[in-house]
């Protein structure tokens, strides 16, 4: 099960009566996220799964900017899963799905998505702000999904701060890295040589890397000889 650094909600940050929670971190980073999904799933349909939705509110600000995509949105704490619901409520959007309590760690995750005959094949799938809070187990489990559930052409996106060749990229970084082992020895900002050997055991390859502002990056990860 993972757990979380700071749980919205119990993090000083606003709480609706219908249970909607506010991310600071949406309001800096929703923008330049779907700027890249944006890239990539420009003109598509299909199914995306968001593992580890947190508050709801980048699944909800994907799915006004792709009518034509399924948005599946999960989580696996019942606070964040309440406000999930009560984004998806609010919004109003039909192209967004109930949220599902998922534990990432489970390779078998997609079981519990389903359009009536099954779990759908995968158009893409995003996590952000994940596996660094979490232990590697919680990455094992997600890309061993993606490797199940992905369509032929599907794509992983990955948001987060990164080690490049074992280094931190931003003093910032560093010092995160050191307050998240110390919270939990099994959580930290991973390598992305670590991640991509670990995509690549589920025929996924890293395509690109696109750096982001706060010191972020995102993965994109295709399956291996596509696109």
């Amino acid at each position: 099960m993972v757990e979380y650094v700071v749980e919205f909600g119990k993090d000083g940050g606003r709480v609706e009566a219908d249970g909607r929670l506010d991310a600071a971190a949406f309001h800096r980073n929703h923008a330049p996220i779907w700027a890249v999904l944006d890239k990539f799933l420009k003109g598509k349909s299909g199914d995306v799964f968001e593992a580890g939705s947190g508050t709801g509110q980048h699944v909800v600000h994907f799915a006004r900017h792709a009518a034509d995509i399924v948005w599946w949105p999960s989580d696996l704490n019942e606070a964040h899963l309440k406000s999930i619901a009560a984004w998806r409520a609010c919004a109003g959007l039909e192209n967004i799905r109930p949220p599902l309590a998922i534990d990432l760690s489970d390779p078998a995750w997609g079981s519990q998505m389903t359009d009536g005959r099954g779990p759908p094949k995968l158009l893409a799938v995003f996590c952000g702000n994940v596996i660094h809070v979490a232990p590697w187990r919680v990455a094992e489990g997600l890309f061993a999904g993606c490797g199940r559930y992905l369509g032929d052409d599907g794509l992983v996106f990955l948001y987060g701060p990164f080690k490049r060749d074992g280094k931190h990229t931003a003093v910032s970084n560093a010092v995160f890295d050191t307050s998240l082992r110390e919270a939990n020895p099994e959580w930290g900002v991973r390598d992305i040589a670590e991640v991509e050997a670990l995509a690549a055991r589920y025929g996924l390859a890293l395509r690109e890397t696109v750096e982001m502002p706060d010191n972020n990056r995102i993965l994109v990860f295709r399956r291996v000889g596509q696109g």
